[in-house]
């Protein structure tokens, strides 16, 4: 694997990570990045896939957490849209 396709994945994590913080599912997180970064589902669903095989207990409680919380889906989609607006003006501002 290139250099690009390593910092491609590694984009691919952090906006996963930015789902997580926003308490969003699997689903929410393959349709919201699809959405407003263009990231393939399926990429998204791969790399997701991964992290749960390297951080099995996080997942494990994090699951639970959402499924006790519960979580108003509207807003958390609004809140990740607002950061991914952010966070593409940075990354065009440093290029």
């Amino acid at each position: 694997m290139g250099d690009s396709s390593a910092s491609y994945i590694h984009m691919v994590q952090r906006l996963i990570e930015e789902c997580i913080i926003f308490n969003m599912s699997r689903e929410e997180c393959m349709e919201a990045l699809s959405k407003h970064a263009n990231i393939k589902p399926v990429i998204t669903s791969t790399v997701w896939k991964e992290l749960e095989k390297e951080n099995q207990e996080f997942f494990e409680s994090y699951a639970k957490s959402r499924e006790a919380r519960g979580y108003e889906t509207e807003k958390t989609r609004e809140n990740f849209q607002n950061m991914l607006s952010d966070s593409s003006e940075r990354d065009t501002s440093e290029s």
